[in-house]
């Protein structure tokens, strides 16, 4: 089932093109990345998605219908550039964004008291914002977002300003939610996070889509016939049964051990390469290597500027 759509999405910003003819298509509880490089035309996308500006042409559609105004209330938006009042209190700005979105004064404190329990945070109630670390502004500004239960949940470079333990914290919070059924649309530049979190993704670059589908669909698509073999025995020994069929691509040493990466070339298959080894050395791993999205987003996004 897919939640949410952008058919056709263009927009200009005076002689600048930031969207052309954008598409794109969220499953229903699913974690799906935005990406792109700087300026490609993700945040003006996620702009339109909460109706903060408007497309010049195409449209967004949510459960099959065109955008309502009023589906903002099913949509929690993330940005990557804050937006807290510094000198209000944290309680007193969390209860005020809790009722923007919908919520009784009543049912807003007690969500609230459970997330700021949750977190740990109890303590900052009545702090200013401005004393908070901008990590401590971001659990904040995470807890506003999150607080009414949207169906649709959009988070802009979250793990900006966080420790290692405070993004994993935030990591499992949001495969949590999508355990409980939201839907999730995810923009990062740090593509661990992407292979960790995403089912599928988009990369836009230059305003347009230039890759999508389902993250090991791609990877699948991109890998190289590359095997990595670690052993017992001599890196010499292992190079001399091989044959012109395959390429040594990389010496190496895995816990201690040698290892080699072999590339398969013409026709040949990951048995005829076992078949050639296993009378030199002892094999320990035998292991397709696959491409990670990071080298996949590089490769990409710089085929696409010669194009």
């Amino acid at each position: 089932m897919e939640l949410l759509r952008a058919q056709n999405v263009d927009k200009r910003f005076a002689n600048h093109l930031a969207l052309d003819k954008v598409n794109i298509s969220v499953p229903e509880n699913s974690i799906y990345g935005l990406l792109g490089p700087n300026g490609a035309g993700k945040t003006t996308l996620i702009r339109i998605i909460n109706r903060i500006t408007a497309p010049d042409s195409g449209e967004i559609f949510l459960n099959g219908r065109p955008l309502h105004p009023d589906d903002v209330h099913n949509i929690g938006y993330l940005p990557e550039e804050r937006g807290l009042y510094k000198k209000m209190k944290v309680g007193e700005q969390a209860l005020y964004l809790a009722q923007l979105k919908g919520l009784s004064k009543h049912d807003a404190l007690k969500k609230l008291k459970f997330w700021f329990e949750k977190f740990e945070i109890q303590a900052w109630w009545d702090k200013k914002v401005e004393e908070l670390s901008k990590g401590m502004q971001q659990k904040v500004q995470f807890i506003t977002t999150v607080i009414h239960e949207p169906k649709l949940l959009i988070f802009d470079e979250p793990f900006s300003g966080f420790d290692p333990i405070n993004a994993n914290m935030l990591k499992q919070e949001i495969l949590d939610m999508k355990a409980n059924g939201a839907t999730i649309i995810f923009s990062t530049h740090n593509m661990g996070s992407v292979e960790e979190l995403c089912d599928h993704i988009t990369l836009i670059n230059k305003s347009k889509n230039i890759l999508e589908g389902q993250i090991d669909e791609i990877r699948n698509r991109y890998k190289s016939n590359i095997y990595e073999i670690s052993f017992h025995g001599e890196i010499d020994k292992l190079e001399g049964s091989l044959n012109n069929h395959y390429e040594v691509v990389k010496k190496l040493k895995v816990n201690g051990k040698n290892a080699i990466q072999v590339k398969l070339l013409h026709q040949t298959n990951e048995n005829e390469l076992l078949s050639l080894i296993i009378p030199s050395v002892e094999i320990i791993s035998f292991n397709e290597v696959m491409p990670s999205m990071n080298d996949i987003f590089i490769d990409v996004v710089n085929e696409n500027k010669n194009k």
